[in-house]
């Protein structure tokens, strides 16, 4: 027997675009909890959940820490999210 159990939370999206989304969303928005581990999150379709789609690359960097960015991303490995440009829209509040 494990020591270790996974939470499998179905969340419903209309394609595989806006699952990754949601996906990330979640898992970033989770990340401040020490048991979430954001590398490991997949989606699949509802009736085929034995093909997972990775949402992070979670490569392991030099500093020992986990690459932050999309799976399929084409920029260099980072540990931290790239942040804004300055003259990025930001949303109404």
């Amino acid at each position: 027997m494990t020591g270790r159990y996974v939470v499998h939370l179905p969340v419903v999206a209309t394609d595989l675009a806006r699952a990754k989304v949601l996906a990330r969303t979640a898992a970033r928005s989770l990340v401040f909890l020490a048991h979430v581990d954001p590398g490991e999150t997949t989606v699949s379709a509802e009736d085929d959940q034995g093909v997972r789609h990775r949402i992070f690359c979670d490569n392991r960097l030099g500093t020992g820490r986990r690459c932050v960015l999309r799976a399929d991303h084409e920029t260099p490995c980072t540990s931290r999210l790239p942040r804004r440009p300055p003259n990025a829209t930001r949303l109404p509040r």
